[in-house]
């Protein structure tokens, strides 16, 4: 597949560098000299010097060619003209997949005045709206490191690290499944160091093992608690940052939510303006103006007596320096924005109970749009190399031809839930009908199978 991608900041970068993996031919356009000469130097793509929203920059870019554009710079409206024109360019009775980052809900919001349609966009995405949702879903479950829906919700992936003192360790998972019938659940992965394990009934867990488990939403909070976590839910949040990811959790977390949270809210940030802006708007939260970074600040305001810190500023560096405080006085879960990559797998292994980034909205939608249209949904976690799916059986298709067991799997294939009008965790006699959805772990090497399982084709 041609595919150019508008951008190349964090997030276009990333996206740039997952298409490039996955062996597309990927070109990258932007007007920053500095930025082109390091995707020059560290990607197999092509990258050029220019605007978006140039016609002699896409058609350098061979637009006419291209079958999906991503368009994912911090201006709105440079995004939806480079999509706009890239629909527009494309040839005769073919179409170009574009998929564009906007924030402002001006063009996306219920009042606006454009449709998607009009504005010839095929998917719009707000990496803002979807990091938040995932940070208000980790602090609504405190043992969490990671959370990932499928299903419409019926479903979770959650990631669970093992402290040393837990109930679980040493114990082979066909013990643990045999000790705890009464769940469902299943360990679709192990992180273990620099490792990614698919784990057979035979592994053992191990102290500071990265553990996820597919389990019905229901059952998580029983499944923290077998894997030694404390059940407790968290009741103060301390939010720093005013960004519009900060604003959506505080919203989230408070006012006409703030019941079924069960969470005071204080937010702190150091524009007194927009803090007096966000304290108008934002119900139930008590919005404190002054410097996130100032630890004397957060202590007077009360941090050590705080459950839970989410360091959502600009700054990733300080959101780390901020958690890692929090931590050292004890607060019982710490959340930060993080954006470079190599921040993410770190961040855990130095204390901090989770990491969010926004880069990953993007690219987990960019991955949905280049599988087959049996494919739900698909989920990519920091310091997991593996890809979770959510595919929906073809008639007729090789998933449905037997039970599991029967099937033959290749190694590095793990099926894990099958959901119809129940939730079903999968085991050998498992035998899936047209229509049905599974949640597949696979391995990058091992997902083209995957989809051919699933395809009638």
């Amino acid at each position: 597949m041609r595919a150019i991608v508008v951008g190349a900041g964090d997030v276009g970068y990333d996206v740039a560098r997952m298409l490039s993996q996955q062996r597309h031919d990927v070109t990258v356009i932007d007007t920053d000299p500095a930025k082109i000469e390091h995707v020059r130097e560290t990607l197999d793509v092509m990258a050029i010097q220019g605007s978006g929203t140039s016609t002699k920059t896409l058609f350098d870019a061979r637009i006419r060619d291209a079958e999906l554009l991503v368009a994912v710079t911090d201006v709105d409206e440079v995004n939806i003209i480079a999509s706009m024109m890239a629909e527009r360019a494309a040839r005769k009775g073919e179409q170009t997949i574009t998929i564009a980052r906007v924030r402002s809900e001006e063009f996306t919001g219920e009042n606006s005045l454009l449709s998607l349609d009009e504005l010839g966009i095929d998917l719009i995405i707000h990496p803002e709206e979807s990091t938040a949702a995932e940070v208000v879903a980790l602090l609504k479950r405190a043992a969490a490191t990671d959370i990932v829906d499928f299903c419409d919700g019926r479903v979770q992936l959650v990631g669970i690290r093992l402290d040393q003192d837990s109930p679980v360790v040493g114990m082979p998972l066909h013990e643990l499944a045999k000790r705890n019938d009464h769940l469902q659940f299943r360990v679709m992965a192990i992180s273990r160091g620099i490792r990614s394990i698919v784990p057979d009934g035979n592994a053992a867990l191990q102290a500071r093992d990265h553990v996820f488990v597919l389990a019905p939403t229901g059952q998580v909070g029983q499944i923290a608690h077998m894997l030694g976590k404390d059940g407790r839910r968290l009741e103060h949040c301390m939010i720093l940052g005013g960004t519009k990811v900060g604003a959506r959790v505080a919203a989230g977390l408070s006012g006409k939510n703030r019941r079924s949270a069960g969470m005071t809210v204080k937010l702190v940030e150091a524009d007194r303006e927009h803090a007096e802006y966000l304290a108008e708007v934002l119900e139930g939260v008590l919005v404190i103006h002054g410097d996130p970074s100032d630890i004397d600040l957060l202590v007077r305001e009360g941090l050590s007596e705080t459950d839970a810190v989410v360091a959502v500023t600009d700054d990733e560096e300080s959101n780390l320096v901020s958690c890692l405080m929090a931590k050292h006085l004890e607060v019982r879960k710490t959340v930060a924005l993080l954006s470079k990559s190599a921040y993410i797998p770190i961040s855990q292994s130095i204390g901090l109970d989770a990491a969010v980034s926004q880069k990953l909205a993007v690219t987990r939608e960019v991955l949905r749009f280049l599988r087959g249209a049996h494919v739900r949904s698909v989920a990519t976690i920091q310091g997991l190399d593996a890809e979770i799916l959510e595919l929906e059986a073809d008639a007729a298709s090789p998933i449905t031809s037997a039970p599991l067991m029967e099937l033959a799997l290749p190694a590095g294939i793990l099926v894990g839930a099958v959901a119809g009008e129940d939730v079903e965790i999968a085991t050998g006699a498992t035998q899936m009908a047209a229509g049905q959805r599974a949640i597949v772990f696979a391995t990058p090497d091992r997902v083209g199978e995957v989809e051919a399982l699933f395809s009638a084709n």
